[in-house]
C-alpha cells in the first residue's frame, strides 16, 4: 500500500510516499528555518504563507522521487493536529483536495504519533508494545504504545516543551534559530558543572515534567551577567542546561519502563537528536538491560515519512476521515480519532 503523506504543523513543509508503513519511497522537505531565523523563532503567518507557496511543487517532487503517479497512490495521510493552526490547515486542505480528486481515503494522523512512528521506518523489527519518549519543539511526553493505534499518555510536561526551551535558551546565548543543533555543538565544548539549575517535581505525578522554571533560570543567569558586567561561560551554560533537560527526561523514562515492565524504549522528536541526551538515554537503558531505539537524525525532525508510517496503521485500524475533517491547534495524543 502506497501512501502520500503531508506534514505542515510548524515551519517545515513535507511530502513523502511510504509503502506499507515501513519503507520510504521518497521524503521531500522544504525548510523555512533560514527565513524564521531572522526573527529568532517561527512567525505563524509567514509559516502558513510559505506552506501555501511550496506544497504543490513539493508534492510533485515527492511523487517523482518515488517513481509514482497519482494512480499509484492508495491513500493520502496528513497531520491534522497539533500545531500552528494556520500551518496545519494548509497541509490538511491540500491533502483533502487530493484525496477527493483522486478518490482515495483520507487518513488523519496526530503529529506526535507520527514522531513515534518514525521508529518503524528506522527499525523493521520494532513492534508494540513499547514505551515512547516524545520530545520535540511543541510536545514532551512519555507514552505507552500498547498497539500501533492504542497509545496512552503516562506523563507529560505541565508547561513548556523541551524543544521550545532549547530554542529560548539558545536565543539568550546568542545562538541562531533553531537552537537545538547550535546548543548541542556549544555544549560539547564544556564539561559543565558551573551553573546550578532547577529540577522540577510534580507532586502526585512522578512522570510529569516542567520546564518553565529551567527556561526562566537560564534567561535570568544570562541577563544578570550582562547587567553586572560579569563574563558568561556560554559553553558551560549550554552544557548545564542540556544536562538539566536530560535529568528531567531520562529518569522519568526509566521509571516508566519500571512501571510498565517494558524492555523497549523508543525516542522520538527533534530533541532526540541531542548527542548528550541520546548518550544518557543509551547509558541508562544499557544499565538496565533495556533496548533503546534512537531514530537517525533525519527522522527526528518533522518529516512526511513519519506521517505516512503512522497513517498506514491508522488505515488498518479503520481510521479514515471525510471532507469535514478539521485541524486542531492542540489535541491530546490519546484523544479519540476525529
Amino acid at each position: 500500500m502506497k501512501i502520500l503523506a503531508f506534514e505542515s504543523s510548524c515551519d517545515e513543509t513535507a511530502a513523502a510516499v511510504v509503502e506499507d508503513g515501513r519503507k520510504i519511497l521518497s521524503d521531500a522537505i522544504a525548510s523555512q528555518a533560514e527565513m524564521h531565523a531572522l526573527y529568532g523563532g517561527v512567525v505563524p503567518e509567514i509559516a502558513s504563507r510559505k506552506h501555501v507557496e511550496v506544497i504543490a511543487a513539493l508534492t510533485e517532487r515527492a511523487l517523482a522521487e518515488a517513481g509514482c503517479t497519482k494512480d499509484d497512490i492508495d491513500a493520502v495521510a496528513v497531520t491534522y493536529a497539533p500545531g500552528l493552526i494556520g500551518a496545519v490547515l494548509v497541509g490538511l486542505s491540500f491533502a483533502k483536495s487530493l484525496a477527493y480528486a483522486w478518490g482515495v481515503p483520507l487518513i488523519p494522523v496526530h503529529h506526535v504519533r507520527g514522531h513515534i512512528a518514525a521508529n518503524y521506518l528506522a527499525f523493521p523489527d520494532l513492534e508494540p508494545p513499547f514505551l515512547a519518549l516524545a520530545i520535540s519543539g511543541g510536545n514532551t511526553l512519555i507514552a505507552d504504545v500498547r498497539d500501533y493505534t492504542d497509545i496512552r499518555v503516562l506523563g507529560a510536561t505541565r508547561d513548556d516543551a523541551a524543544g521550545e526551551c532549547f530554542d529560548k535558551a539558545a536565543r539568550v546565548l546568542g545562538l541562531p534559530y533553531p537552537g537545538g543543533k547550535p546548543m548541542d555543538e556549544l555544549a560539547q565544548q564544556s564539561r559543565g558543572g558551573v551553573y546550578p539549575l532547577p529540577h522540577a517535581r510534580v507532586t502526585g505525578a512522578e512522570l510529569d515534567m516542567s520546564f518553565s522554571g529551567l527556561k526562566t533560570a537560564v534567561v535570568n543567569l544570562a541577563h544578570h551577567a550582562q547587567q553586572v558586567g560579569e563574563p558568561l561561560d556560554r559553553a558551560a551554560l549550554a552544557r548545564d542546561f542540556t544536562e538539566a533537560v536530560s535529568a528531567e527526561l531520562v529518569p522519568r523514562a526509566i521509571r516508566a519502563l519500571e512501571l510498565t515492565g517494558y524492555r523497549k524504549l523508543a525516542a522520538a522528536g527533534g530533541v532526540a537528536a541531542s548527542t548528550i541526551i541520546r548518550a544518557q538515554l543509551q547509558a541508562a537503558c544499557d544499565a538496565r538491560g533495556c533496548r533503546l531505539y534512537l531514530p537517525p537524525l533525519s527522522l527526528c525532525g518533522d518529516n512526511g515519512a513519519m506521517i505516512g508510517a503512522q497513517g498506514y496503521y491508522e488505515f488498518l485500524a479503520g481510521r479514515t476521515a471525510g471532507m469535514e475533517l478539521n485541524a486542531y491547534a492542540t489535541r491530546s495524543l490519546d484523544a479519540p480519532a476525529p
